[in-house]
């Protein structure tokens, strides 16, 4: 007998009362890697015909993707847990923001009797036990790998995985950050699923300058100004190589791009680095660059690895976290000591004076993000987990 939630889409109007609920909560409207991945959770959910319902804090562009493949998006104010929260002041305001949203949140849930609800990284921990004091299962996905913070910080940050039944973990060093036995078993990895181009990504055009670029959040965890000073130690030794950032900061974080805008105005860097704000999609900024730097130093998977793969652009990337298992050295890409931008420029002239090497690595990339990352793989993954649990309860 089929159950309520292996119905589809193009299953009778009048069944749709009956479809299986999926809420999750997502702590923004955002649209950055752990924000898209969601998005992927919910199309692999929808596929099998749950109703999905996401609650966000506020607006923004990621209610357009989540209205277009079919999630109902409902506002609710709930404090997110951000590095600014652990100061005296910090603690005291998110205490007060969490002690006013338990109850929004135990409401929303209780309006909306979901058979699973999913908590979109471990910034908003507080869905877990609210969830789970009304029997509802829970599903948290973690994005985080914060293995440089001491044990006891990474312990309570973990306290609220012992409400979740499940724990979706993007790569090794995610799981390994999970401190506590019981919410460890029951973690699963599930690698991120990376989109494909639709066509393949032209070559670069023929100029003068080498171009590279970097993606993703202007933060120092990021480290874009590892790659800037890349850049800068490659053309003193007279390598013709420009560099195009591509992201944005988080709220608060003006003041660091600000200094790499700084920077990149100083006389070794003047002229060779354009900051191109957030793009999407990516193929288009691909097709411009030769290779793609990832000098991140705490990047528990990174989907912009996995997309230059894709778009067979040779990747050179930190040797920490995440890049370990995107990047397997000489082979999909090269990798370098973190924080190094010596060792970061020299992977770069490698890479420009050796073309087979160049294309070797890139094609094996390209192979293997195929096989690993790929959307079907996670949408599968994550419809057999979501399931799994719900049938946990029904049982």
């Amino acid at each position: 007998m089929r159950r309520p939630w292996q119905r589809h889409i193009g299953d009778s109007e009048e069944d749709s009362s009956k479809m299986p609920t999926l809420l999750i909560a997502n702590p923004s409207s955002d649209v950055y890697g752990s924000d898209l991945q969601m998005v992927q959770s919910v199309i692999a959910m929808r596929r099998q015909g749950w109703r999905v319902i996401v609650a966000v804090p506020e607006g923004g562009d990621l209610i357009t993707e989540l209205e277009e493949c079919g999630a109902e998006v409902r506002f609710l104010r709930f404090p997110v847990l951000r590095r600014s929260c652990f100061s005296a002041r910090g603690i005291l305001d998110l205490g007060a923001g969490v002690a006013c949203a338990v109850p929004r949140i135990i409401g929303e849930v209780r309006a909306i009797q979901p058979d699973v609800v999913y908590v979109n990284t471990e910034t908003i921990p507080w869905w877990l036990p609210a969830a789970r004091a009304l029997g509802v299962p829970t599903i948290c996905h973690v994005h985080e790998a914060e293995a440089e913070d001491s044990r006891v910080v990474r312990t309570g940050l973990n306290l609220p995985l012992l409400a979740a039944t499940a724990i979706i973990s993007i790569s090794e060093p995610a799981t390994e950050a999970i401190t506590l036995p019981g919410p460890r078993s029951r973690a699963h990895l599930i690698y991120n699923g990376v989109p494909q181009p639709q066509t393949s990504v032209a070559r670069p055009p023929e100029e003068r300058a080498f171009r590279l670029a970097v993606i993703g959040r202007l933060s120092p965890r990021k480290a874009p100004h590892v790659a800037l000073e890349a850049i800068a130690l490659a053309r003193r030794r007279g390598r013709n190589v420009a560099l195009d950032v591509c992201g944005t900061p988080f709220t608060g974080y003006e003041w660091y791009e600000q200094q790499l805008r700084e920077r990149a105005e100083e006389d070794d860097l003047k002229g060779f680095v354009r900051f191109l704000g957030y793009v999407s999609p990516i193929w288009s900024t691909l097709a411009a660059v030769n290779a793609v730097l990832a000098p991140s130093l705490r990047e528990p998977f990174g989907n912009a690895v996995v997309e230059a793969q894709l778009a067979r652009r040779p990747v050179i990337a930190a040797a920490a976290m995440g890049h370990l298992e995107t990047v397997h050295h000489e082979e999909t890409g090269l990798l370098v000591a973190p924080n190094d931008a010596e060792a970061m420029a020299g992977a770069i002239e490698r890479i420009m004076d050796d073309d087979g090497l160049r294309d070797r690595i890139a094609a094996q990339a390209e192979q293997r993000a195929i096989e690993c990352f790929s959307l079907n793989r996670y949408h599968s993954q994550v419809a057999d987990l979501v399931t799994s649990v719900a049938e946990r309860r029904m049982s």
